[in-house]
């Protein structure tokens, strides 16, 4: 992984994380431990109301946490119950903290390649509707990132577990003099979490 970004996790590694969210955590560790049990494909996806900020933040800690502890067979996706873009702070934050981000496509919805290293496939960010083709159709984790698409969505057709796992908006704090430090918190407590999940993990 990239020198910056390999900074950034032995920083996340060292927060606390309450026994209240390890809980909320528990049903995605039970989830992923049980595909590796069975030698079988990981897919995860992680589903946000505009699919802009939260959802894409979690994909990409998640993916990039099963790569650090050798999870194989890991697929995270992202999606919305509505189609709009990913917000450019969030890919600034995730710049700043060590990835390499490109754009792929110069439209409305970019497209954006996300690199965690030079030899790694890239994760693919672009907002989509959670049931776009790009997703998985079946055999998957719908984790519900907000409680708008967890309390909007209360059936995802094809997941074979529904996890909730909600965060705080980083948009709060749009157009303010947090901003920076509210989208590098929200980013950071999300990797933190995920790199939790996959540390859980006994292969």
């Amino acid at each position: 992984m990239y020198s910056a970004l390999s900074q950034t996790i032995e920083k996340l590694r060292r927060q606390t994380i309450s026994e209240k969210r390890k809980t909320l955590l528990k049903p995605l560790i039970d989830f992923v431990q049980q595909k590796t049990n069975g030698q079988q494909d990981i897919n995860i996806n992680f589903i946000c109301t505009h699919n802009s900020r939260r959802s894409h933040l979690s994909q990409v800690w998640a993916q990039t946490a099963a790569t650090y502890f050798s999870i194989p067979n890991v697929y995270c996706y992202s999606g919305g119950t509505d189609e709009t873009a990913l917000f450019p702070k969030v890919a600034e934050t995730l710049t700043d903290q060590g990835f390499n981000i490109f754009r792929i496509t110069e439209i409305n919805n970019p497209v954006y390649a996300i690199k965690y290293s030079d030899n790694a496939l890239p994760i693919i960010g672009f907002s989509k509707k959670y049931d776009n083709p790009y997703n998985p159709v079946s055999t998957f984790a719908a984790v519900m990132t907000c409680s708008q698409a967890d309390n909007g969505c209360p059936f995802i057709p094809g997941a074979e577990k529904r996890v909730s796992i909600n965060y705080e908006d980083p948009k709060i704090s749009d157009n303010t003099p947090e901003q920076k430090e509210v989208y590098t918190e929200r980013s950071l407590q999300i990797a933190a979490e995920m790199f939790y999940v996959f540390s859980e993990i006994n292969k």
